[in-house]
């Protein structure tokens, strides 16, 4: 069939390689000049297959009236009119009971190893390299209370098949030489040995690139504005450029999908939040992370890429602004110079920002729409990098008549019916 992708983040691209990979003739559309260039540009680098978890988690409520008050909280609200952002927080705390996040972190375990395994073999496949490690992510505690519920985690590893490992501080430092100078900070860590690294606006332009060498129509610069639909199907998107019509649609905007649907009467609960990243040259080589790690009082994630350090955090809902709050930068700077304050030049910070397209429970959206030639693969929240392949090859199953490798229960838009 012919097939038009809506958006080129790394949704978008590996949606277009696996369904190019499938035989099908594969169209993207970008609004931007090139691939990657919003969500998935500078985000923190993990492949965190292991670590995938839902932010719906019990204490929620608890937590997020107590962040509105802390300097270097995780979670920030705009107190303003805005009936989507309630919405997503009142679906968001109905998932935070402790049934509901089990339920919820067993369906992104399943699609995240799954997810892994595809990137693996489609690293292997093509030879791409985009600074990828395989040192596996250190998750820091900072006091033995935020420890107290890791049993109860660790048996949801092993009955998903997550290798994953309980340390105490002296383990850590072992994993991670550069936290001896703050080791007074650290009461212990969970480590997932075989989770990435890797520079996801790399990965996605390079796979990219080879996309277009094999035939797919990359169309950058082009905005779409309607989806048209006639009789359960539709018949053709409205751009800037042009009507482009094809035999099936694939809708991977993030953040902007749910207004191009909503015409449609298709309800995807899809709520934008910003995160923050900053990124410095290392200096001290020994002084920094050896993969990855997340602060997990902070929800800050710390990562070495190649001699550059990528610190990313912060769940702002702001609606689509895309300013870069001060504020915001200080509280991920001053984490990474909390664990790491000699590893990098922090004189020479290059910020960023950008829309991670959330869903209130946490797995993405993936697959058919009540219309007959409509598709999406929306939805992952902070882990689009770390679900990015799986989704993608789950979704070119779908559009192709073919039965997916793993469940899709769970993924679908049929769990908000």
């Amino acid at each position: 069939m012919k097939v038009v992708v809506l958006g080129a983040g790394v949704v978008g691209v590996t949606s277009a390689w696996y369904l190019l990979q499938a035989g099908h003739e594969v169209t993207v559309l970008e609004r931007e000049a090139g691939p990657a260039l919003q969500t998935s540009f500078a985000n923190g680098g993990m492949v965190s297959w292991g670590y995938a978890t839902p932010w719906a988690s019990p204490g929620l409520l608890r937590k997020a009236v107590r962040w509105q008050f802390e300097r270097d909280a995780p979670l920030l609200l705009h107190w303003r009119r805005d009936p989507a952002m309630w919405r997503f927080m009142l679906n968001m705390l109905a998932n935070a009971s402790a049934g509901r996040y089990e339920l919820n972190k067993t369906r992104l375990l399943r699609l995240s190893r799954y997810s892994h395994q595809t990137l693996v073999a489609l690293r292997e496949d093509t030879g791409l390299r985009y600074e990828e490690g395989q040192g596996g992510t250190l998750e820091l505690f900072r006091s033995e209370a935020q420890m107290s519920g890791l049993e109860q985690e660790l048996r949801l590893f092993a009955e998903n098949g997550i290798p994953a490992q309980r340390l105490d501080a002296e383990a850590c430092l072992a994993v991670e030489p550069g936290l001896e100078r703050r080791r007074h900070l650290l009461a212990g860590g969970l480590r997932f040995p075989d989770d990435e690294i890797g520079n996801c606006q790399r990965f996605t332009s390079e796979l990219a690139s080879l996309a277009g060498q094999r035939g797919t129509d990359f169309r950058y610069g082009v905005s779409v504005s309607r989806v048209r639909a006639e009789d359960g199907r539709v018949t053709g998107l409205d751009t800037d450029q042009g009507v482009v019509a094809a035999d099936a649609y694939v809708i991977a905007a993030g953040s902007y999908a749910p207004a191009l649907l909503a015409p449609l009467d298709i309800r995807l609960p899809v709520y934008p939040v910003k995160g923050y990243s900053l990124t410095a040259p290392i200096v001290d080589l020994e002084a920094a992370p050896r993969s990855s790690l997340m602060d997990e009082a902070r929800k800050v994630a710390i990562t070495r890429l190649g001699k550059r350090l990528r610190v990313a955090g912060i769940a702002e809902l702001a609606g689509f602004d895309l300013s870069l709050g001060s504020r915001r930068y200080g509280v991920i700077e001053r984490i990474a110079r909390d664990w790491f304050p000699d590893a990098a030049d922090f004189s020479q910070i290059e910020w960023w920002c950008g829309l991670r397209p959330m869903t209130p429970d946490g797995p993405p959206v993936i697959g058919a729409t009540p219309y007959a030639n409509l598709f999406l693969n929306n939805g992952h929240g902070t882990l689009g990098w770390t679900l990015s392949c799986g989704s993608a090859k789950v979704l070119a199953d779908i559009v192709s008549g073919r039965e997916p490798e793993i469940s899709t229960d769970g993924l679908t838009l049929a769990r908000y019916a």
